[in-house]
């Protein structure tokens, strides 16, 4: 074998390290990918979190957007750590942008599952992100290999939610995520996301009837779009209908980048979706996405990106008995 062919090789496994061993933002102990071989010895804990979450998809298939919302809402506050599971009166659940997250159910059930025969060891921090790749790949979004060793918060307050806002520029959300390590290409494709989920007419009226109060509809938005959506979205409507972010019907509920394509054509729903399209800092990506053909694979690279935002790793946290509590002192 030649010399630039033993090179390459190990360009390659060098690569491979580096992706499998990724030194997390704020860990002093890398995450790994199966880090709980040889933990649980009789157990493979992903395989258990994957047969809950697969039960739970054939009840309700919009798990994977609730999934996908629940990680990026943990990781976005304290780093991903779980402490948007934790119950109390000032928790983060509490707080307005939380109050719409759902799926909590799914991670209990997973917890209780792994508990039951791997007691102790399994972090719920862990589980969230196990549980949405397998949500993901429900949602033929692909399977992307997540590493784990990630340790459990004791501090959820409302006070500390500071999510991006819908209404944020495409400069000023490049800003918040470069400030959790992802760059300007991983928030373009973690807005992928929206390909699987939903919003309510309150959140758009203003752009069906009266945008940035000139009393006419946002002139950047497709005029078929707008009347389909004005016939979901009546005004002094009684009911707030929801509204898929991805107009398409037929992958409405499948992970793909059928969301770029919708808004490449003006068809975005939410203001933000419909400026990624529009601005120079994303035009590019967002066209890039809606013509490619590897968008599962680096949507999966970002996910994995994300779940590596500021954990605790080593003997930093804990490993909670339940999700929803922090773990009583030993006396």
């Amino acid at each position: 074998m030649s010399n630039s062919s033993l090179a390459l090789i190990a360009f390659a496994l060098a690569l491979v390290f580096a992706t499998l061993s990724h030194q997390c933002h704020g860990g002093e102990v890398p995450l790994q990918v199966g880090y709980y071989r040889g933990k649980c010895p009789l157990a493979d804990v992903e395989a258990i979190v994957g047969v809950v979450v697969k039960a739970w998809y054939k009840r309700d298939p919009t798990i994977p957007a609730a999934l996908l919302r629940m990680q990026f809402h943990d990781c976005f506050v304290n780093g991903c750590d779980a402490s948007i599971l934790l119950d109390g009166s000032s928790s983060e659940k509490t707080a307005v942008p939380n109050l719409s997250v759902r799926g909590y159910e799914i991670i209990d059930a997973a917890k209780s599952a792994v508990e039951t025969i791997c007691p102790g060891e399994v972090s719920c921090a862990d589980i969230i992100v196990m549980a949405t790749r397998d949500a993901v790949a429900l949602g033929r979004g692909g399977w992307y290999i997540v590493q784990t060793g990630r340790r459990d918060g004791t501090v959820s307050l409302a006070k500390n939610v500071d999510l991006p806002s819908p209404s944020i520029s495409v400069s000023d959300s490049i800003k918040a995520f470069a400030k959790k390590g992802l760059d300007a290409t991983d928030m373009v494709y973690l807005l992928g996301g929206h390909t699987v989920g939903v919003t309510h007419c309150s959140l758009i009226m203003d752009r069906l009837y009266n945008f940035q109060n000139t009393g006419k509809p946002d002139p950047t938005m497709d005029s078929s779009l707008l009347t389909t959506l004005r016939q979901r979205c009546p005004q002094n409507a009684s009911v707030d209908n929801t509204v898929n972010l991805d107009q398409n019907p037929l992958s409405s509920m499948t992970v793909d980048n059928s969301y770029y394509r919708q808004i490449v054509m003006n068809r975005g729903i939410l203001k933000f979706d419909q400026e990624l399209a529009l601005d120079p800092l994303s035009k590019p990506t967002v066209g890039a996405i809606a013509n490619g053909f590897d968008f599962s694979t680096r949507f999966g690279q970002a996910m994995i990106k994300l779940g590596a935002v500021d954990v605790l790793t080593g003997k930093q946290g804990e490993i909670r008995s339940s999700c929803r509590t922090i773990n009583k002192p030993s006396k």
